[in-house]
């Protein structure tokens, strides 16, 4: 019977939990603290697992998804664009793109930005980003008592005796 890791951690995590779950029930004393702790040693451990393989999961995902290669007519689809059209802005440059031999080679990332960088409404900001332009644009001269107060030079008073 072949037993993983992540089964060894996740019984581990589940004898711990109860036996956590029955140390709530009562007052823990010092001798119960060793038992506690290495129940939640083991569930951490547990957990870094999962954590990473959840990250290379979807670490791969992102690789496949953003440097995928097209050829013309499959950008021309992801684009939605007529083919003729693809192979003009291809000539002029205006559309990334290389041609290593006699085809046209894209990228599926190169073309998320062509498309980014073209859009003619841009991306709504939110609240938050609105408010810090407003913010940046609107400069007021300080009011003259004010920055007095602030830049005085401040000098410890010391005592004399």
């Amino acid at each position: 019977m072949l037993i993983t890791a992540l089964s060894c951690s996740s019984f581990a995590a589940g004898t711990h939990a109860s036996l956590i779950q029955d140390m709530e029930n009562k007052e823990l004393t010092f001798n119960d603290l060793s038992q506690v702790v290495s129940g939640l040693r083991d569930e951490v451990a547990g957990m870094k697992v999962l954590l990473s393989d959840l990250q290379k999961g979807q670490t791969q995902q992102r690789m496949q998804r953003t440097r995928r290669t097209m050829n013309v007519e499959e950008a021309a689809d992801y684009l939605r664009m007529p083919l003729n059209t693809l192979y003009q802005k291809l000539q002029k440059g205006e559309v990334p793109g290389s041609k290593p031999g006699k085809r046209w080679v894209l990228y599926s990332d190169e073309l998320d930005k062509y498309l980014e960088v073209n859009r003619r409404n841009s991306v709504p900001m939110t609240a938050e980003e609105q408010n810090e332009v407003i913010l940046a644009s609107h400069r007021r001269k300080p009011v003259k008592s004010d920055w007095r107060k602030e830049h005085e030079c401040k000098t410890p008073k010391t005592e004399q005796v």
